[in-house]
């Protein structure tokens, strides 16, 4: 039998139906499966599926957490999972089942989630969109014809959708808050070390990359935030502590916030009228509600830190095609890598140690400045893309050459890729939709190790500004 309110509740409500014995995990699991079945043609947001073990899962005895029951997507980047594949969106990457679950997907499990499936990625999730050769283009809810983000495009769609109210993601240069924008989602990027990548890595593209979920609600990012956070020993980075309950403490009304905002990219030139309207009106609201608004931008030399970022990203790239060469007697080529993707390989065999140790010298030094831009702001709200959702096809996958071929993605995504870089939280908050009905996200950041702040500041926004009446429009 079908559930047909599923939709209108998020993780943490279907966990309490599930709680109050007024739905079973399988029946959760099963409406989700439906949707998945019926939306993909149309969304190809899924590309791996994990249906009969799942249903042997669910029902059976789950773990008591925050969302026992709940049905949910795996990234096909990073969250490896016992018996499943996750092959990166790459030809070159074998679908071999993986041995064991990662801590991160065993905290996931632990917390009662259900994971049934894996969502599609660009390949290495190198870009911010989400079309792949091997999986090919995932399709936008809020219009077909549209890029659903990157590089949790997949799992950006299943939520905005109602597949299931929410999904794993992660982020190297943007990947949780990207999506989160195009497909109108809550999407936080947690500070740097938060989450552990043990036992499989020792770190995610040197610091740059974190992991986390795309949802509907505030009070799911932060249920997911105390499932999945905590630092295990020998990892590379730690983060500040965490609070006892990030879901217990964002119920707090936060205390009166000095907020900058920005309508310029770091660079100064214009931004599209949707952003710079999506950024003013989340602007006003903080006003209303009592902050301190003014407008400022930090002082990031983004002409210098991105060449810096794509060393690390290059190099980190060519590092891990060449371990999997390795493991798998294959030899990378055009054959079996895409044109950006071979292109970005080839220059990051070129990096010398000087290049890499100088490139890390500069991004920890810009972490400095932040801080410095903190000691007079709480936060600070920017778009998060610099135009609204592009048309799927836009940018080029098979241009080698990396400047060229990255030139135009930096244009449309200006400014996430600096909280990598710093290492800071930062969450996207769907407060806006153009004329179109597509959403226009903003961002914003906070000090190092304050998601709690951020999700404060986020729950107080959803409750002035509510979005969630928004979905009724998607009609996929």
């Amino acid at each position: 039998m079908r559930f047909a309110e599923y939709a209108k509740y998020d993780g943490l409500g279907l966990a309490s139906l599930v709680a109050k014995k007024k739905v079973n995990p399988i029946e959760l699991l099963d409406e989700a499966i439906a949707r998945a079945e019926e939306l993909n043609p149309k969304l190809n947001a899924i590309v791996y599926k994990d249906y009969e073990r799942a249903r042997e899962k669910a029902k059976g005895k789950l773990p008591k957490g925050a969302f026992t029951g709940v049905p949910f997507l795996l990234k096909d980047i990073f969250a490896m999972a016992e018996g499943v594949p996750t092959r990166q969106a790459s030809r070159f990457f074998p679908p071999i089942p993986w041995p064991n679950d990662c801590e991160m997907t065993a905290r996931f499990k632990r917390s009662g989630l259900i994971p049934f499936a894996k969502t599609n990625v660009p390949e290495f999730g190198l870009v911010p969109t989400t079309e792949s050769k091997l999986y090919g283009p995932a399709h936008n809810p809020w219009d077909l014809s549209r890029s659903t983000g990157g590089s949790s495009g997949g799992s950006g769609a299943a939520v905005a959708a109602g597949i299931v109210p929410l999904a794993h993601a992660n982020d190297g240069g943007g990947s949780i808050r990207i999506p989160a924008s195009a497909c109108g989602l809550v999407g936080l990027k947690p500070t740097r070390g938060r989450v552990s990548y043990a036992p499989d890595l020792s770190d995610s593209i040197d610091g740059l990359g974190v992991e986390g979920v795309v949802s509907r609600t505030v009070r799911d990012t932060a249920a997911a935030s105390d499932a999945i956070s905590g630092f295990v020993p020998g990892d590379p980075y730690c983060a500040t502590p965490e609070p006892p309950s990030y879901l217990d403490g964002m119920k707090r009304k936060p205390k009166t916030l000095r907020i900058a905002f920005s309508t310029k990219k770091l660079d100064g030139t214009p931004l599209h009228p949707d952003c710079v309207a999506a950024v003013k009106r989340a602007a006003k609201i903080c006003r209303d509600l009592g902050h301190d608004v003014e407008e400022a931008m930090p002082e990031l030399d983004q002409a210098t830190l991105i060449p810096m970022f794509m060393v690390l990203w290059s190099s980190n790239l060519a590092a891990g095609i060449d371990t999997l060469a390795e493991l798998t007697g294959q030899k990378p080529s055009l054959d079996n890598l895409e044109g950006l993707t071979w292109g970005l390989y080839e220059a990051g065999k070129s990096v010398t140690a000087s290049e890499y140790i100088r490139s890390k010298r500069g991004i920890n030094l810009a972490s400095r400045s932040m801080a410095k831009f903190h000691e007079t702001y709480d936060m600070w709200l920017s778009a998060t893309l610099g135009s609204p959702p592009v048309k799927l096809g836009t940018f080029d996958m098979d241009e080698r050459d990396p400047q060229k071929s990255f030139a135009p993605l930096i244009e449309y995504v200006p400014f996430t890729a600096m909280q990598n870089v710093t290492g800071q939280p930062a969450i996207n908050m769907p407060l806006h939709w153009n004329k179109e009905g597509l959403p226009i996200g903003v961002q914003f950041v906070g000090r190092f190790g304050d998601e709690l702040g951020l999700l404060k500041l986020a729950a107080q926004l959803e409750s002035a500004a509510p979005w969630i009446d928004q979905y009724k429009k998607i009609k996929v």
